[in-house]
C-alpha cells in the first residue's frame, strides 16, 4: 500500500490513491513550526479491515520524527491509535 504525502503552507494529507481515486485520507493542519494537529481521517469501503487507517496514523508518526514535529490528534479515530500504541507516544504534544 503506497502512502503519499501533499502539503501547501498550512495543511496536509496522507493518502491512498489507485486508478486517481482516494481510497484513504488523513488530513492535518499545521500548528506553528513544530506541530501538526490530525484532524479528519477516513478509509473507503475497498480497504475497511486492511489497516489503512493505521498505516496513515503510522506514516505521520514517521514523518513527525523525521521532522522534528509533534502530533496533536483531534480527529478520534487517530486519537484511538495513539492510545493503543505506546511507541506513538515520542510524538504526542502534551
Amino acid at each position: 500500500m503506497l502512502i503519499q504525502l501533499e502539503q501547501t503552507e498550512s495543511k496536509g494529507a496522507f493518502y491512498v490513491e489507485e486508478n486517481n481515486v482516494r481510497l484513504a485520507e488523513m488530513t492535518f493542519s499545521k500548528a506553528g513550526t513544530d506541530t501538526i494537529i490530525i484532524d479528519h481521517t477516513e478509509v473507503s469501503e475497498a480497504l475497511k479491515g486492511t489497516g489503512a487507517g493505521k498505516k496513515l496514523v503510522t506514516e505521520a508518526v514517521e514523518y513527525a520524527r523525521k521532522n522534528n514535529l509533534k502530533i496533536i490528534p483531534l480527529c478520534p479515530f487517530a486519537k484511538s491509535v495513539f492510545e493503543r500504541t505506546p511507541e506513538f507516544k515520542d510524538v504526542l504534544k502534551g
